[in-house]
């Protein structure tokens, strides 16, 4: 029987896998390469015995996630603010649902929860999730994998970016390195293959 969790209480975790954070879009985007890329990765992840923690919805990329590491006998963890129910219907189905106060709550315990962190293509909130777990890595609060899943070049432009932060003096190299950018499934299965982790995570 799947979980569904009021955060005001105690929570019960039901999971049994190392969990990998899904950070992407509650839309599909306007090329199947990326519904297809993600769908891949998803299946991936869960045959070779991950689960994934993510954004609990039910729609867009999201949703195609969690229902294929589900379809493929993975764990799947759900955190979503009841703010955000409306509009971005969660996921009834998983191993796991939060149902959190904040958006900063929802951030946390994915964080917490998971032993890597993967972003797909998305819109602004994918950005700012990816960056901001960086920004914990470069702090020391954690030293998790942190990949950007470079589909179809989805990614280049915030590349670039990054790069330009290093020459121009704002981003030290060593921080930029930790952001690992995947251009392939293969190359995040090397990333994530001999995980070490925190005992727990620190905020």
């Amino acid at each position: 029987m799947n979980s569904v969790v009021n955060m005001n209480k105690d929570h019960k975790v039901k999971t049994t896998q190392a969990l990998i954070a899904l950070y992407c879009g509650s839309r599909v985007g306007n090329k199947a390469i990326y519904l297809e890329s993600a769908i891949q990765l998803a299946q991936g992840l869960a045959e070779h015995g991950f689960g994934i923690v993510y954004g609990g919805a039910s729609i867009g990329l999201m949703g195609q996630v969690a229902d294929t590491v589900l379809e493929h006998g993975g764990d799947v963890v759900g955190v979503i603010p009841e703010f955000m129910l409306d509009y971005e219907v969660a996921n009834e189905r998983l191993t796991e649902l939060h149902i959190v106060k904040s958006m900063h709550e929802r951030k946390a315990m994915m964080a917490e929860r998971a032993s890597a962190f993967i972003a797909l293509p998305g819109g602004l909130g994918t950005f700012e999730e990816i960056l901001e777990i960086a920004t914990w890595g470069q702090l020391d609060q954690h030293q998790k994998p942190m990949m950007l899943y470079n589909v179809n070049g989805f990614y280049n432009a915030l590349i670039a970016q990054l790069d330009h932060a290093v020459a121009e003096g704002f981003l030290p190299p060593q921080h930029r390195a930790k952001l690992i950018v995947c251009q392939s499934i293969s190359e995040i299965y090397t990333a994530i293959n001999n995980l070490t982790m925190p005992a727990s995570f620190v905020i």
